[in-house]
């Protein structure tokens, strides 16, 4: 048995081998995990940022062009990646408290049998993130997952032999046509992936497994192999599917059963079109709160990211970064930083076609038009991943929709109007009949 005192799983090391915190706590799966990460040290871990060739000044157009792509690589630390992480791994956390290593069999036959006896201590965290496409919700999971080993190795744990696997967590992502049975054998699969077992080809070949069967054998997988936690992004391709094919209800259920039963943590990622199946059962609604994430703000957030960005140009001069031109990269892009890490390496793209030596407001223009970039006006409710987000407070009712924010103000200046205005008067909520008297300056005429 290896005890950790300063050394650390190697960061982006997807398989290793357990080494269990000196401070036992009698179970093996929470002593092998990871250290929280502090955020100073998170962000550094999941910062990247291309580094501009050393012969730009001598690069063809042709090879511009080429490193342009560099800046797709670029990602920039945002206050709440970090809340994610937090969520994520208090989630992992909670699932090895609740269950012991003494009843996983009782857990497995319970489950086989269709039975719900197992004891538990209370039920595994379950939870969604939704978000306007765009705002960086996939990016983000992945990179906080990366900081994860994902499968921990087990040989001796103390005086005691203890061989298995540990999975921390599991990724799967929703396809467009996704069915209860095709994200059922997603899981499978990510499994699989993870330990390099053969499970799904295994249950693939039994024609007459019915999905119930097939979704008792995820569970069983889950506690057999201490998975962490089930992340299962692009949740609103099943919520759409199963409304195409009319079967929303076996996909509540599901979801409910997941959430109650696989005894792993659940997170759903997604965007807003997932809130109304979430909404449609309470006992849903309770299991899949958690962060709604809309744009950035026009703050300092905002030119924060786009001063870090705007030092990637490929062109053959730099353009500074003015107010000007920062307003008009939120105006177009909403403040989605997709768009923006879009626009700007389209606008470059631009200028080096049109042999312009810099990027200026007019490429910009034809970056958003060659993207056929459209803002929605309005945006589901939620906090902007501009502001600071704490996971402990309670979440706020995002039901509904709000308008989206431009760099300036719109619509016509107020007008400043005299004292003895009729539209100042009404608006100051005066009697209209008694001032237009007072003021004699029409006759009123009682009919």
């Amino acid at each position: 048995m290896k005890n950790r005192k300063t050394d650390r799983y190697p960061y982006r090391a997807e398989r290793v081998d357990a080494m269990y915190r000196p401070e036992s706590t009698g179970n093996p799966y929470i002593d092998a995990m990871p250290e929280l990460e502090a955020p100073e040290n998170f962000h550094k871990l999941i910062y990247s940022k291309p580094s501009l060739p050393s012969n730009l000044s001598g690069m063809s157009n042709q090879k511009r062009l080429e490193a342009i792509t560099d800046i797709s690589s670029a990602f920039f630390p945002m206050d709440f990646m970090y809340q994610v992480y937090l969520q994520m791994y208090r989630s992992i956390i909670s699932t090895y408290k609740v269950t012991q290593t003494a009843d996983e069999t009782r857990r497995v036959n319970s489950l086989y049998f269709g039975r719900d006896d197992f004891p538990r201590m209370t039920q595994v965290e379950s939870g969604a993130i939704l978000g306007t496409p765009g705002v960086g919700k996939t990016a983000t999971i992945r990179r906080c997952l990366s900081v994860m080993p994902q499968v921990i190795s087990h040989v001796q744990y103390g005086t005691q032999p203890l061989i298995g696997k540990q999975v921390l967590y599991l990724y799967v992502e929703c396809p467009s046509d996704c069915s209860i049975k095709a994200l059922a054998f997603n899981f499978i699969s990510a499994l699989d992936n993870a330990i390099g077992t053969s499970y799904l080809p295994r249950l693939s070949r039994v024609r007459t497994l019915a999905v119930s069967a097939l979704i008792t054998q995820v569970k069983i997988l889950c506690v057999t192999h201490h998975v962490g936690l089930l992340v299962v992004d692009e949740i609103q391709n099943a919520v759409l599917t199963a409304r195409n094919s009319g079967r929303m209800k076996p996909l509540i259920r599901f979801l409910v059963e997941l959430t109650n039963d696989a005894c792993s943590s659940v997170l759903f990622i997604g965007t807003p079109a997932a809130e109304e199946l979430f909404r449609s059962e309470e006992h849903l609604r309770r299991r899949t709160r958690g962060l709604r994430l809309t744009p950035m703000k026009p703050d300092g957030t905002y030119y924060s990211f786009l001063k870090r960005l705007w030092e990637l140009q490929y062109t053959q001069k730099s353009a500074p970064l003015t107010e000007r031109m920062a307003n008009k990269i939120y105006d177009c892009t909403g403040g989605i930083p997709a768009y923006i890490v879009k626009v700007f390496q389209e606008a470059q793209v631009q200028a080096i076609l049109r042999r312009e030596p810099a990027i200026t407001e007019k490429m910009i223009s034809a970056a958003v038009d060659a993207l056929a970039i459209v803002v929605p006006r309005t945006f589901a409710k939620g906090v902007s991943i501009s502001e600071e987000i704490h996971v402990d407070e309670p979440m706020t009712d995002t039901e509904g929709e709000v308008p989206r924010d431009y760099a300036k103000k719109r619509g016509r200046r107020p007008q400043t109007r005299d004292e003895h205005d009729i539209v100042a008067a009404f608006k100051r909520g005066e009697d209209v009949k008694r001032f237009l008297e007072a003021i004699g300056s029409i006759e009123v005429i009682s009919c």
